[in-house]
């Protein structure tokens, strides 16, 4: 593999989702940070950057925001460590918006472009097995085929001017396993990874997350392995509810983890193309015991089966570290020192 990724981690709410400015963006990840988790055993960061952080209203740099994310860049190479640039929220796309100007209208997807040529304009000095590019966090079209379209024009722009630059590419609706059978891979391009995300069971991965009604929704106890929401506790939830929580309430393990990736897995071998789990993780509201057994679950299954990944995220709700940097039990089993 060109770009060979094992065990990474994502720097969310510092470029990306985040209303952090001047010093206090400056210090929420600092070359002390990157030093740090080169030190706990990462070989790589994947770097989430939002439109509205790297570019004002009207297109124009916003020359902090660039300042940041090169000497980001910087520590990596010092570090040792390799980095992924994930274009992550552009203004005419967020994955949880419900219109996404991105598939419906004609200038969106050049800007999505000319992102991309001012992106490589800068980072196009790095060398290749250091650094590279994700096109998109979590592409949400309504058919398939827009997102497959729109893809190729960042694809494009970034090919004319680094036609061997690594490029991470994941499938439609929040890069889930089972799109994977619909995204259209470019043919005969050694320099691709292919992405997904893995956040299965929801209840238990984004348990009582305010912003997932179906996780909102309820707050009873939960469980992993196994079916997340028990039937006593189903059978108490009114039927509105009932019918909101039950599609995603069927048992889960380490073995219908390897299921689930079936398809993404199947893309792969026909490509020829490495594979990378580039966001997973549950939030901190979930009973610790069943966050660490998930987290020992799924690891198990990426590393058995060859596959990096990079959980989500170093701080935050779902942080693989506490509010300090220090190791949770999860990642002590999981990474050990």
């Amino acid at each position: 593999m060109p770009f060979p990724l094992r065990r990474g981690l994502n720097i969310g709410g510092w470029l990306s989702q985040s209303r952090r400015r001047g010093e206090e963006r400056r210090q929420f990840f600092t070359q002390e940070d990157v030093r740090h988790l080169a030190g706990l055993g990462f070989d790589h960061l994947r770097l989430p950057v939002d439109e509205e952080q790297l570019w004002d209203a009207h297109g124009r740099r916003e020359p902090e925001a660039w300042q940041l994310l090169n000497a980001a860049l910087d520590g990596c190479a010092e570090a040792g460590l390799r980095a992924i640039v994930d274009l992550h929220i552009l203004r005419s796309h967020h994955f949880m918006a419900e219109q996404k100007p991105l598939f419906t209208t004609a200038e969106a997807p050049e800007r999505f472009a000319e992102m991309w040529r001012e992106l490589s304009a800068e980072l196009r000095r790095r060398p290749r097995d250091q650094v590279a590019y994700e096109l998109l966090n979590e592409a949400v079209a309504d058919d398939h085929a827009d997102w497959n379209r729109v893809a190729r024009h960042p694809y494009q722009a970034i090919r004319q001017a680094e036609p061997e630059r690594i490029v991470v590419l994941g499938s439609n609706l929040w890069n889930q396993v089972h799109t994977f059978e619909f995204l259209d891979v470019p043919p005969d391009d050694p320099h691709l990874v292919l992405t997904f995300h893995y956040y299965n069971p929801m209840h238990i991965t984004h348990y009582r997350a305010s912003w997932v009604k179906e996780c909102a929704t309820y707050e009873g106890p939960v469980q992993y392995p196994g079916v997340p929401i028990p039937q006593a506790e189903f059978n108490r939830l009114d039927p509105g509810k009932q019918r909101l929580v039950a599609k995603w309430n069927r048992a889960y393990d380490a073995q219908v983890m390897e299921a689930d990736l079936l398809w993404p897995r199947a893309v792969a071998q026909r490509t020829g193309l490495p594979l990378y789990c580039g966001e997973f993780g549950v939030i901190h509201c979930t009973p610790e015991p069943l966050r660490n057994a998930w987290h020992k679950d799924f690891i198990g299954v990426l590393e058995r089966l060859g596959i990096g990944w990079a959980n989500w995220s170093y701080k935050g709700g779902f942080g693989f570290l506490d509010e300090n940097g220090r190791p949770t039990p999860a990642f002590r089993e999981i990474v050990p020192s």
